[in-house]
């Protein structure tokens, strides 16, 4: 089976990167990916499956049913949406869509599922079990895709023992793949504060509230949240990326509005530490005679692999690529909505490699000049079969 999906991911290595290029050149943001989730049914519907469509608006699924197809189930995800970024890359296949960019390889999950359905559907004779191939909007985008669509039944009718995700990885070299057990991924929840002052002529501070000042001790004090309430053996992160003060050079405005995420690998302390946030921002500004709003938008849960499908899929990695190109990953503080499936089933969230540095393709997910070396479409697509198929092998034992 192993050299079966190996000769097959080569031989349909070419569509799956065409299919990559359409998806890149056509982006869409999260939950409006509706030309894509028709694209992705089309090419399902031409290997004969039926996929069924609108799942948490504009999801698809379908089934790849083996022999005995009751007798267990894996469930192998990608996500369609891409980011309001402006391509700044002259490649052929460049954003048609100007502002919105393929610019965290979702182009690239996508199209290496469809490569995985290319393979197992010419495969399902060959294996027992069934595959669940789930398209998913809205990773970029909270509440996330995933929670809506494990809440229309998407791990149910066939239930799957297992899940399987990939993301691309910029800094791993093309053709390398990485894994972690257990805790990989963090948590993430999106601040929106609002200081509000009285605002005045700069020449008369006397006369004003500064909401500007305020704002400036809150998010300095802020900080110390982290760094003197936290338990140091616990990663978090807290950073401010938006400050709104639209006044002038001698213009104190009415109001500040600040945007950031705070970020974590434990549940408990991030409720403590939001409830700390918003009680030490609304202290300082009421103590300093303004007043501050401190809205909290939930965003996904720490993402945890699950120990044993995670070192059995590594195993397997092992088989596919080369123990020389299986990596083991340190802990991440970028965030997964894939996280709300680990707390579901079994699941196991890996990476792909995609950096190619001879070329010049180095460049960051969520920047302008994102790109992948395409043979890790290959890889991806090859790979991704075989977990699935080795993963039902075992259940049915």
């Amino acid at each position: 089976m192993l050299d079966q999906i190996k000769s097959l991911a080569s031989q349909y290595a070419e569509d799956i990167i065409l299919s990559r290029r359409h998806l890149h050149a056509n982006p869409e943001l999260s939950f409006q990916e509706y030309n894509t989730a028709r694209y992705v049914a089309g090419k399902l519907r031409a290997l004969g499956l039926e996929p069924q469509e609108g799942v948490a608006g504009t999801g698809v699924v379908a089934l790849i049913r083996g022999q005995n197809p009751d007798s267990g189930t894996v469930a192998l995800r990608a996500d369609m949406d891409a980011l309001p970024i402006l391509e700044a890359s002259e490649v052929p296949y460049k954003s048609t869509n100007p502002g919105v960019m393929h610019a965290c390889g979702h182009d690239v999950h996508t199209a290496s599922l469809l490569g995985v359905a290319q393979i197992l559907s010419r495969l399902k004779e060959e294996f027992s079990g069934t595959v669940k191939l789930v398209f998913q909007p809205g990773e970029e985008k909270a509440p996330g895709g995933a929670a809506m669509m494990i809440k229309e039944g998407v791990l149910e009718n066939p239930r799957p023992a297992g899940m399987l995700g990939q993301h691309v990885a910029p800094n791993i070299p093309v053709g390398k793949v990485g894994f972690r057990e257990g805790l990989y991924m963090a948590s993430a929840d999106e601040l929106y504060v609002t200081v509000k002052g009285k605002g005045g002529h700069g020449a008369m501070p006397d006369q004003n509230i500064d909401p500007v000042l305020i704002a400036s001790h809150i998010i300095v004090a802020l900080q110390q949240i982290v760094s003197r309430h936290a338990n140091p053996k616990i990663p978090s992160v807290l950073s401010f990326g938006k400050v709104i003060a639209n006044g002038a050079t001698n213009v104190i405005p009415n109001e500040v509005h600040i945007e950031g995420t705070f970020r974590t690998l434990n549940e408990e302390w991030r409720e403590n530490a939001l409830r700390k946030m918003k009680k030490m921002a609304e202290g300082i500004a009421e103590a300093m005679e303004g007043d501050c709003s401190f809205d909290i938008l939930r965003g996904y849960p720490f993402l945890k692999n699950h120990p044993e499908l995670t070192r059995r899929s590594k195993e397997r990695a092992v088989q596919y690529v080369g123990a020389e190109n299986v990596l083991d990953l340190d802990v991440w503080m970028a965030a997964e909505d894939f996280a709300f499936y680990t707390r579901q089933t079994d699941a196991c969230f890996y990476r792909l490699g995609t950096r190619n540095e001879a070329r010049g393709i180095v460049s960051s997910v969520h920047t302008p000049t994102f790109d992948i070396d395409e043979k890790a479409l290959e890889t991806g697509a090859g790979l991704m079969s075989w977990l699935a198929v080795e993963e039902l092998r075992r259940m049915i034992g």
